[in-house]
């Protein structure tokens, strides 16, 4: 167990990522996004391993486009925005993906903060059913379905993210619905021009 708590960890809360006029801070954004590569480490199975994988590249792959101009790029939608009439729409592609595994994860702790009686395994089944699963082929949903099975019990998994639940319970609960507050308002500005069609 760890004597920080896992929100201490993380190298950037989605609470703090600031929302532009013009968009959602790149930087903050995929900084507050390896957060969630942490809490999956803290689930601890080898089974969760191919959902790492994905946020994990997805990341890189909106950094990459930051980092090659970083001032005309210092949002999420001036990146989309920036590959529209582009043949190359890597980072577009990359943020469409990213934004649905983080929207997974938000759903699913917030579903199990927010009910104490539910296993995590069963909010993690819930929030796939919800997010992730209608964009899965048949031969990618029987590895997401076995990560979920794998799935630790409250009672192991949140000693691991903090030395009491009830005093990292709101904290958490914030930081899921920050999360999920930003994957909505990215849902709204894909779907606003259909940027994800095709991808």
């Amino acid at each position: 167990m760890s004597t920080t708590s896992f929100l201490e960890r993380v190298p950037e809360r989605f609470n703090n990522v600031v929302i532009h006029q013009d968009g959602i801070d790149t930087f903050q954004f995929c900084q507050a996004a390896e957060g969630v590569v942490l809490l999956f480490d803290e689930l601890g199975s080898t089974a969760f391993a191919p959902v790492k994988s994905d946020i994990t590249g997805n990341i890189k792959k909106v950094m990459t486009k930051y980092n090659s101009d970083k001032q005309s790029f210092n949002t999420l939608q001036k990146i989309v925005l920036s590959e529209v009439n582009s043949k190359d729409k890597t980072a577009t592609q990359g943020l469409l993906w990213l934004k649905r595994g983080l929207e997974f994860c938000a759903i699913a702790l917030v579903r199990n903060i927010e009910n104490l009686s539910e296993s995590l395994s069963t909010s993690f089944q819930k929030a796939y059913e919800e997010s992730l699963k209608k964009f899965h082929s048949f031969l990618v949903r029987p590895i997401f379905s076995l990560a979920m099975q794998a799935c630790p019990s409250r009672e192991n998994f949140y000693p691991k993210i903090g030395p009491d639940f009830d005093s990292i319970k709101d904290d958490l609960l914030a930081w899921a619905k920050a999360l999920k507050a930003q994957t909505d308002a990215l849902d709204l500005f894909y779907a606003s021009a259909k940027y994800d069609k095709g991808l």
